[in-house]
This record gives C-alpha cells, sequence and structure tokens, in this order.
C-alpha cells in the first residue's frame, strides 16, 4: 500500500472543492459524515496526493498548486491552507477549445507561445518525473479537442484516466479500445453529484417507474453563478452535456415508454453570478397513476455544486487505483455506471452501487 499519485487538469472551482474536502478530512479525522465509501481497497481518502497539475490560467501557471486553488475566478474557502500537493507547481495546459468566449474574461488564459508538441512533451515529462499515476479530467464543458489531448497524455505515459466532463471517452468504443490495449483503467463519463440534480431526477423517476405509474413529461433546470455556468452560456458547447444529462434520465424508462424529444428538457438553463458555488435545480415530472389519474410533483434543490462533485471523485480516484494494483484495465464498468451520468452501461442506482461493492470486495481479497 503506497500513496495514490494524482494528476489534475484543470484547476478550477471542482478540483479546489476536492483537494479542500480532502484537507477537511485530514484535519476532522473522526468526521467520516459525506463519505460513500470510508476505504476503498484500503484506501482511505488521506492517501490520496496531488502530484501533478495543469491549467491554462495566467494566475495559476507556474505557481504552487497550493496556492492556485485559492485563485481567482476559485470561490471554494473551507479550508485557509491544504497539505496535499506541497510541493507541486502547476503546468501549462494546450488552451485548444477549453475556453469559451463567456469565460475567457474570468478565467483570463495565459498568452500561449508554445507549439501543441512542446507542450505534449512537457506535460509526458512532468507525469513522468512525478510518477503520477491517475489522471483526472476537470476541463470546462465543450472541451472535445483538450479532454482528447489529455485521455491521450494519460496513455502514453500509463495513466489511468478519470473524466469528469461530458466528452465521451469512458463511453466511446474506440478511445475505450485503446486503454485496454495499453492495459489502463478508465472511469467516465461526466460526473454525477452526491446529492446532485440529476440523481435526484433519476431517483423521483424511479419513484415513479417502480410504483406502476407512467411519466408523461419531465425537465430539470439548473441555475448557478460559477465559471462552470458561465461557460454553459455558450449553447454550442452543450450538445454532450445534454445528452448526458437526458440519458441519465430517459435510461430509466422503459423503451416502449420513452420520452419524446419535445417531453423532456434536462440541461443548465442560466448563469446567476452572485450564487457562486451554489447551484439551484428545479426539476417536474407530471405523470399518470392507477386508473389513470393524474400526478405531477416539483423539487427545488439548493446544493454547494463543488461538495457533490468532489464526494464523488474521491470515490473514482480510489477505484481507479485499486484497478491498478489489481491489473484490471479498460472501462471500470460499476464504478462508472455509479458515479458517472455516461457510463458506457447504464444501470440503476442502487443496481450499480451494489455490483460496485461487490467488485471492491473481490478485488480487496
Amino acid at each position: 500500500m503506497g500513496r495514490i499519485r494524482v494528476g489534475v487538469v484543470g484547476v478550477g472551482n471542482c478540483f479546489a472543492g476536492l483537494a479542500q474536502g480532502i484537507e477537511y478530512y485530514k484535519r476532522n479525522k473522526t468526521q467520516n459524515l459525506g463519505l460513500m465509501h470510508e476505504t476503498i481497497g484500503g484506501y482511505s481518502i488521506e492517501d490520496i496526493d496531488f502530484v501533478s497539475a495543469f491549467d491554462v490560467g495566467e494566475n495559476k501557471v507556474g505557481k504552487p498548486l497550493s496556492e492556485a486553488i485559492f485563485s481567482d475566478p476559485n470561490y471554494v474557502k473551507w479550508v485557509d491552507t491544504i497539505s496535499c500537493c506541497n510541493n507541486t507547481k502547476v503546468g501549462e495546459s494546450p488552451i485548444l477549445d477549453g475556453i469559451g468566449v463567456y469565460v475567457a474574461s474570468m478565467i483570463k488564459p495565459i498568452k500561449q507561445t508554445k507549439k501543441l508538441e512542446a507542450l505534449e512533451k512537457e506535460a509526458v515529462e512532468e507525469i513522468e518525473r512525478t510518477e503520477t499515476k491517475i489522471l483526472i479530467n476537470y476541463l470546462p464543458v465543450g472541451s472535445q479537442k483538450a479532454t482528447e489531448f489529455w485521455a491521450n497524455i494519460a496513455l502514453k505515459t500509463g495513466c489511468a484516466f478519470i473524466n469528469c466532463m461530458p466528452v465521451f471517452i469512458a463511453s466511446n468504443k474506440v478511445w475505450l479500445r485503446k486503454f485496454e490495449e495499453k492495459g489502463l483503467p478508465v472511469v467516465g463519463d461526466d460526473i454525477k453529484g452526491v446529492i446532485g440534480a440529476t440523481i435526484t431526477h433519476r431517483t423521483l423517476a424511479k419513484l415513479c417507474l417502480d410504483r406502476g405509474a407512467v411519466i408523461d413529461r419531465t425537465y430539470q433546470i439548473n441555475v448557478g453563478g460559477n465559471t462552470d455556468f458561465a461557460n454553459m452560456l455558450e449553447r454550442e458547447r452543450l450538445e454532450s452535456k445534454k445528452i448526458s444529462k437526458t440519458e441519465a434520465v430517459q435510461s430509466l424508462i422503459p423503451k416502449k415508454r420513452r420520452l419524446a424529444d419535445k417531453d423532456i428538457y434536462i440541461g443548465p438553463s442560466d448563469f446567476i453570478p452572485f450564487l457562486g458555488n451554489t447551484k439551484l435545480a428545479f426539476i417536474r415530472i407530471e405523470g399518470r397513476m392507477f386508473a389513470n389519474v393524474p400526478f405531477n410533483m416539483e423539487v427545488r434543490l439548493d446544493v454547494d455544486d463543488k461538495a457533490n462533485s468532489g464526494g464523488i471523485a474521491v470515490d473514482a480516484i480510489r477505484c481507479a487505483q485499486l484497478a491498478l494494483d489489481k491489473g484490471v484495465s479498460g472501462n471500470l464498468t460499476y464504478a462508472s455506471a455509479y458515479l458517472m451520468k455516461h457510463p458506457l452501461i447504464q444501470m440503476g442506482d442502487e443496481e450499480a452501487r451494489q455490483n460496485l461493492d461487490e467488485w471492491i470486495s473481490e478485488l480487496e481479497k
């Protein structure tokens, strides 16, 4: 049993919540509230170290990661300092399609003078120097080319890859075959929340279906105030995000009753700056029950978006490390199904959790 050596792509609010959350548990050793798994493969979340990092922000590149985590426009301030990345500096990532027009002024990207080949060489050298074993991708929605760049870096450097964003890597059979051929695990795509809008929507939809009701129409509208929501104002970046969130709910509905496109809407609605990392989700389900009698329900969810993400990421990281330890490669089916919105194989959440726990127990023997 050693340390879990993780590299992060995108030192934004999601990662700030992950790193600061780990620090919180280090300082509160008797407080395990909020953890889905206290240990996985013998690893606690205190065993996670962030040994490499990459970003495009002018105020982050070249800075110590422990400092960059608190740099604008990161809003997470749960602790004052962190210790899981004391000697790590933020390297330069290629911008490619990673910055949308609405967030360019908020992020202030570095003026990129290096060619893509040079940035690739530097990234490979840094990952190998730091002995990074897992890469976690926190790039913004719509970063197709940038995500593919880092997936290739993982393949070249022998790293497991955790794709928290809705660019389809783990659920894409072409990419999956590449990780299988390299003998590397991959988890993805598009991270769920601990108590997020999609998991709540899925749970309510399953409740209706399990009780014999029919769902006729449903929507989920999300608003927030961080760079994620500002980035999603650029609607052309949202195609994969909408597919991911919509399919997460549609997959629970029997094929013969699958909702028409006009009867289901799931996606972000707007950016409200003063909300910061608070995410508001508005969910409505309309349907019919016994004797064809109609019903409807509405839910308003108010939650910290980054606590939602961090609580899932700590499990994804430890599952990836357990797979590396045991020589398990390719898509981690049950981890992806339970922790991600758009896995290769969709499952009900109870089924996925049971299968994941059995998979962990089997590998721990």
